[in-house]
């Protein structure tokens, strides 16, 4: 934030014990939103092949992120393209992969990392609209 801009990401790793890891890192590089989806998405497969797993359940909220990886949308941005690459070149660390779209509302826990990443409070803060009485 704001977009294009600083880049944190937070990733939550889930083991079928109950088991939890979470990172929240704020990168060096600059770039948009899903700049930084690619590069949680790396991450979080660099996470999971580091405890050893090989059959992985990978839930993300960036749609846009998840297509590119998984086929068969592209993108002609050269940054994006590297960063696609990155991933399904990890994707290959692992016997079974499944990538699952789930709304943001349903990612609370790695939407508040990469928040904290960048030193933003735990929620976004709602927009307050104003309504017009009907008359």
């Amino acid at each position: 934030m704001p977009n294009p801009g600083k880049i944190g990401i937070g990733v939550l790793l889930v083991a079928p014990d109950g088991r939890r890891e979470e990172k929240s890192v704020l990168l060096s590089c600059t770039g948009c939103n899903n700049e930084a989806e690619l590069h949680a998405l790396c991450a979080a497969l660099d996470m999971a092949a580091a405890a050893g797993t090989r059959k992985l359940l990978l839930r993300g909220d960036s749609d846009v992120a998840l297509r590119y990886v998984r086929g068969p949308d592209s993108t002609q941005i050269v940054r994006l393209c590297l960063l696609v690459a990155a991933a399904r070149d990890r994707l290959r660390r692992f016997d079974e992969v499944q990538l699952l779209w789930i709304p943001r509302h349903r990612n609370r826990d790695a939407d508040r990392l990469s928040r904290q990443a960048l030193g933003l409070p735990p929620d976004p803060v709602p927009v307050l609209r104003s309504r017009r009485r009907a008359r």
